[in-house]
């Protein structure tokens, strides 16, 4: 079964994040964690936060499994564009350009690898 976990409007451009999201997709659990714990990227302690959060909903929802027995992976991730902060910067000669302070939206699923092989053989 299945669990998810959503980080909304984190100050971080979408690409930015994009970068660590594709380094942890489809991974065991324990191999992410170690690659974001140890990753110089200032988001990666975010999603490292947000896939300690979609373990312990993974917990919460199957009561009386061990999360190591489970071989839990990262199925999902997706990171979308947030809102936009339009702010204006001063230019030459009187003029202003717009500066664009992106966010962006991230959902992560984690999944058990035994129940996945349970699926398919029935």
């Amino acid at each position: 079964m299945e669990a998810v976990a959503r980080l909304r409007n984190y100050p971080t451009s979408p690409r930015k994040m994009r970068l660590l999201a594709d380094l942890v997709r489809g991974t065991d659990v324990e191999l992410a964690l170690n690659t974001l714990k140890f990753s110089t990227k200032h988001p990666s302690v975010a999603l490292e936060k947000l896939l300690m959060s979609a373990i312990a909903n993974w917990r919460v929802k199957n009561e009386g499994v061990d999360v190591a027995g489970a071989n839990l992976y990262v199925k999902t991730i997706m990171v979308d564009g947030g809102r936009s902060l339009k702010r204006m910067r001063p230019a030459p000669q009187g003029r202003a350009y717009r500066v664009r302070k992106r966010s962006n939206h991230v959902t992560i699923v984690v999944d058990s690898r035994l129940s996945q092989a349970v699926t398919t053989e029935a």
